[in-house]
């Protein structure tokens, strides 16, 4: 039977979370999966903590709320298993699609549930900002992405892990995971899935998307940067050689103003060609899941589990 871990960021989640944490058990052991269901509770001040208890999930505490990719790395490190599969706690992602990404994690290093399919709940005021950034992220790692943030996917932790030093606390998470993989030139696929109406209220907000892309442009210093600099450096020229069509035209001289864009595109690129250089010389250390903050981390696990802890114990 295959072992996975479910991680499962919670922050003031009471009303959807049991129901959530039974409807993968039920799917996956339909599927025989062993699903080790980990809720860690990132400081609510509700029921979420007893919920995800009563429901029989393995709990991790944040004493306060530190965010939702700090929950995601307290989560990944904290699970038992190599395959990991990360959901939300609102109901909004269908559990009957993670077999299907479990499946096709046999030929590839993530993968990733995108809400294309036929029922998809997004609100739309989000829908504009979503299509820019699509866009923009596609431009910069050269690929299709059909989506960029869904918080449903699949992955092996080690290959997740070495990336934990530049993965964000905030929702910014799998934008990064995302953006990162693709740039490393990772296998990552995507299955479409439908997106239902979440439980409660959305932590996001509409200007978030500045923060969004904000976030792309960094992530893309890191990995790509070339792809940020050229279309500056196509700017300066486009200025230069016009500036110099209107001299030549009237004098014949080609103006300071001109000289300096194209001193200033052949600046930006070799700026760029320099970053992009040490983009590639300096890929991250693929241990760094080691060291991941838990002196905010309270552990807590259902009774059964302690039991059998407890009986593996006895039997050593």
């Amino acid at each position: 039977m295959k072992a996975i871990s479910v991680v499962i960021p919670a922050f003031n989640e009471e009303a959807g979370i049991a129901a959530v944490i039974g409807e993968i058990r039920r799917i996956l052991e339909e599927q025989q999966i062993s699903p080790e269901v980990i809720v860690i509770d990132d400081g609510s001040t509700d029921g979420t903590a007893r919920n995800a208890l009563s429901a029989g999930a393995r709990l991790l505490q944040h004493r306060s709320n530190r965010g939702y990719g700090a929950a995601l790395k307290s989560g990944i490190a904290n699970a038992s298993n190599e395959l990991i599969v990360i959901t939300d706690a609102d109901g909004t992602y269908p559990a009957e699609y993670i077999p299907k990404l479990l499946e096709q994690l046999d030929r590839a290093d993530m993968v990733v549930g995108a809400r294309t399919g036929r029922n998809v709940r997004i609100p739309l005021i989000r829908k504009p900002a979503k299509l820019v950034l699509n866009w923009l992220a596609n431009y910069l790692t050269n690929s299709k992405i059909p989506d960029l943030n869904s918080g449903l996917r699949a992955f092996r932790r080690g290959v997740v892990a070495q990336y934990f030093p530049i993965l964000p606390d905030q929702f910014s998470w799998t934008t990064t995971i995302t953006l990162a993989m693709h740039c490393d030139h990772y296998a990552v696929d995507y299955v479409p899935i439908d997106y239902r109406k979440r439980e409660g209220k959305s932590k996001i907000v509409p200007w978030d998307a500045g923060s969004f892309l904000v976030l792309i442009l960094r992530t893309a210093m890191l990995f790509r940067p070339i792809r940020i600099f050229l279309p500056i450096v196509g700017l300066f020229l486009l200025y230069g050689l016009a500036k110099t069509g209107i001299d030549l035209s009237h004098q014949p001289n080609i103006s300071a103003s001109a000289q300096l864009a194209f001193l200033s595109a052949l600046l930006i690129l070799l700026i760029g060609m320099l970053g992009d250089a040490i983009a590639m010389r300096g890929r991250l250390n693929p241990t760094a899941v080691v060291g991941v903050a838990r002196d905010d981390l309270v552990v807590t696990e259902t009774q059964s589990r302690r039991a059998d802890s407890a009986s593996e114990a006895h039997k050593s």
